[in-house]
């Protein structure tokens, strides 16, 4: 059985960071993932906003560093809960629970156009973080024309 769940997006609201009893650090943050299709009548994209919730080191580091608005990827496990309310109903929940959060932006870029750097955080068991490092995007749009020979196409 699998139940894998990546997502890219950006934050709809800084996350919020809390403790558990036990002093176990939780982060919970929402990320608004375009769909891949426009609305038929306002020609526009959707977007669903989606519950994010990370533990231990990834759950502070998300804290730290995520800001509303900042596009990041996330990797983790698909969750469904419930519980009752208090009129008494049950409430379902939908949640990705995940385990690896990358920030697509720098923390200083200010529009879709910068930063295309990554940093990749630990596991949510309590990995610890796996380290950073900025990296250039090889895909960036620099307005020249791309040389690509016959010999390069595997068709």
């Amino acid at each position: 059985m699998l139940n894998r769940v990546i997502l890219i997006g950006r934050l709809t609201k800084d996350p919020e960071l809390r403790y558990t009893p036990a002093g176990v650090a939780v982060t919970q943050f929402t990320l608004a993932v375009d769909r891949p299709f426009t609305s038929s009548q306002t020609r526009e994209r959707e977007a669903d906003f989606i519950n994010i919730v990370t533990w231990r080191q990834l759950a502070e580091t998300c804290a730290n560093y995520l800001r509303k608005g900042r596009l990041t990827a996330v990797e983790g496990r698909l969750q469904i809960r419930n519980y009752d309310n208090n009129e008494g109903r049950k409430v379902y929940v939908t949640e990705v629970v995940a385990d690896n959060v990358r920030f697509l932006e720098s923390s200083g870029a200010g529009n879709r156009e910068e930063g295309t750097g990554a940093i990749s955080t630990g596991s949510g068991n309590g990995g610890g973080n796996r380290g950073s490092r900025e990296q250039q995007d090889p895909f960036i749009d620099d307005g020249k024309p791309i040389d690509i020979s016959d010999d390069d196409l595997p068709f």
